[in-house]
This record gives C-alpha cells, sequence and structure tokens, in this order.
C-alpha cells in the first residue's frame, strides 16, 4: 500500500484548462482568448481532460493505495464527485477548498497534519500567506490552489510544495517522491 498526494484535478470544469493553460487547448478553440469557440469544443476539451487525468491516476495508483487529494477535486454536484471517485483507484481522503463547497465531495477536513519519516507535514489547499499560518513543529507544507504558478517556494525558512496536477504531469505523487523532492529544495539542490 502506498500514500499519494494531488490537488486540482477539477474534473468538469472546461474553463480551468483555459486558466491553467492545460496542454488540452488548441491555438483555434477560442475566441478572443478567453472564450470558447463552441459548446461542442468546449465539451470535447474537457473530456480529453477528464479522461488523461483518470489515465494518469491510474497508472500509478492501485486499487489499496490512499491519496490525498488537497481540494479543487471536481464540478456540477454529488452525483458527478461520486462517478469521479468510482473511476480512480485508492481510497481518497478529501481536504476541502474553496471549490468543493458545491462540487459535492464529502470533506470533513480542512486540513492535516501528518507525519512521514519523522517529518510533520502540513497538508492543505492554500499556501499559507506567510509563516505565522505554518505551525511551528511542521517541517513542510503541501498545498495546491496555485495550479501552474509554481512548484515550490520558501516561506519563513519552511518549504511550500505544490502537489496540484499542473505542475506532476496530471498524476499523483507518492509520498517517498515527495520527501525526496522536499529533501532537494530543503537543501538548495532545487531552485
Amino acid at each position: 500500500m502506498k500514500i499519494y498526494f494531488t490537488a486540482d484535478c477539477h474534473f468538469d470544469h472546461a474553463n480551468i484548462i483555459i486558466y491553467a493553460n492545460r496542454p488540452f487547448l488548441k491555438k483555434e478553440d477560442l475566441i478572443d482568448k478567453r472564450y470558447w469557440a463552441s459548446e461542442e469544443i468546449k465539451e470535447n476539451r474537457c473530456q480529453q481532460m477528464n479522461e488523461e487525468l483518470v489515465k494518469q491516476w491510474n497508472k500509478k495508483v492501485n486499487p489499496e493505495d490512499t491519496v490525498y487529494h488537497l481540494g479543487d477535486f471536481s464540478f456540477k454536484g454529488v452525483e458527478n464527485a461520486q462517478k469521479w471517485e468510482e473511476k480512480l483507484n485508492g481510497k481518497i481522503i478529501h481536504i476541502q477548498c474553496n471549490h468543493d463547497r458545491n462540487s459535492g465531495v464529502k470533506s470533513y477536513l480542512v486540513t492535516g497534519i501528518l507525519v512521514f519519516s519523522n517529518k510533520v507535514v502540513l497538508a492543505q489547499h492554500h499556501p499559507p500567506r506567510d509563516s505565522n499560518e505554518i505551525p511551528k513543529e511542521c517541517d513542510f507544507v503541501i498545498c495546491g490552489h496555485v495550479h501552474d504558478t509554481w512548484k515550490h517556494k520558501i516561506i519563513g525558512d519552511i518549504p511550500v510544495i505544490n502537489v496540484g496536477v499542473d505542475v506532476w504531469d496530471f498524476t499523483p505523487i507518492d509520498v517517498t517522491e515527495l520527501l525526496k523532492y522536499y529533501c532537494k529544495v530543503k537543501n538548495n539542490v532545487i531552485k
């Protein structure tokens, strides 16, 4: 059994393709760089995105694994969230965020404090604004929300790692990979 982290799948949210510059967009798909040329194109690109997210997720995650999804899972209500959960391998633990209030995701966690290899990790959707929002005992923070803006940054002296699909090739990241990345960031191997 493995543990994975991810965020910001945005299943059935076609406009996230535009907002986060996801690679499912073709030049002729938009009018004025903001509006879909047609509903058919919009639905087609969204379906492509959904299929790729499921494919990449299930390629890595096995049915017995656990995935922490740090917010913005899907759009369009309860049945829709359940539909996507049924297509994905693993047990999904949702950490709630701004879009999940209307998505149908049954989430009771807003944040989580997890311990892996003696490292204390704060898991939440939004990145902290400053070091005062990070509990003193935490070694690093994992979050989503920022899409392709950055993969990691340092707040105070604490690494904050974005586990969102937009910076991890649309796949969940396993805890071992996450800890290795943290060590590289902490040791200034990755700028």
